[in-house]
């Protein structure tokens, strides 16, 4: 099994910790980066081909992960010479990868059953399988629904459910076809066009663990948690 960790980026969100590591190096707990995870969890899963697409600070990804030999895989590079989105990096990839593969953002964390979720994505014949989470924003106003200045609803401090993208995809190779490589593809245009095509992504939902580490909030809580989580995420790693 294949898969494409996208480790690109530079961070913004998480400044001033960004300002000299590549986001994908963040320090989880004491011992971790969140890369050393992710790559731990996909070599436990069964993967044994990673592709790391580097951008922003990207010798220092390279220097750190290597060739994969410490964690039993072999691990390659593709090097974005400007930003091209989320999934822009497959394009110059197409070629050297198989009919299916996983993509992920290298800042995630997650007890997400890797494997199970690619083999799902075959099983389903779908273009795009996206692992999705369940959310719930609290609203703490009163919200208003108004018709030509008039109120019509009032609702108290609502909450709002919605499922969202966890940053891990199986692509089938074909589903790249049409774009054009070394331009800038993002993950919310390719979703639209397979919509309007009427070729819709398969929803993968998932109820365990998840953290987007991009977000300063999440990465707080990944360090408050990691020590009592580590067992379970680095299970068999």
């Amino acid at each position: 099994m294949h898969a494409v960790i996208l480790a690109g980026g530079k961070g913004v969100r998480l400044r001033p910790y960004t300002t000299a590591l590549p986001k994908p190096l963040v320090p989880i707990g004491d011992q971790h980066a969140i890369l050393e995870i992710v790559l731990r969890q996909l070599a436990t899963a069964g993967f044994t081909h990673v592709t790391i697409a580097i951008g922003h600070l990207g010798e220092i990804i390279r220097a750190y992960v290597g060739d994969g030999t410490q964690w039993g895989m072999e691990i390659d590079y593709a090097t974005e010479e400007s930003p091209l989105g989320t999934l822009g990096p497959l394009l110059t990839l197409r070629e050297k990868l198989p009919e299916t593969f996983l993509v992920m953002n290298g800042d995630v964390l997650t007890d997400l059953d890797y494997a199970d979720m690619l083999r799902t994505h075959e099983e389903t014949g779908a273009p795009l399988t996206i692992a999705t989470y369940a959310r719930k924003v609290h609203i703490d106003f009163g919200v208003l629904t108004t018709d030509l200045s008039r109120v019509t609803a009032f609702t108290e401090k609502p909450s709002i459910d919605y499922r969202v993208s966890m940053g891990v995809y199986g692509v089938s190779r074909d589903t790249l076809d049409g774009y054009t490589p070394g331009l800038p593809l993002g993950f919310d245009e390719l979703v639209l066009d397979l919509i309007r095509d009427q070729n819709q992504p398969h929803a993968y939902d998932f109820g365990g663990y998840w953290l987007d580490i991009g977000r300063p909030d999440d990465y707080d809580r990944a360090n408050a948690e990691f020590t009592s989580r580590k067992s379970h995420l680095l299970k068999g790693a």
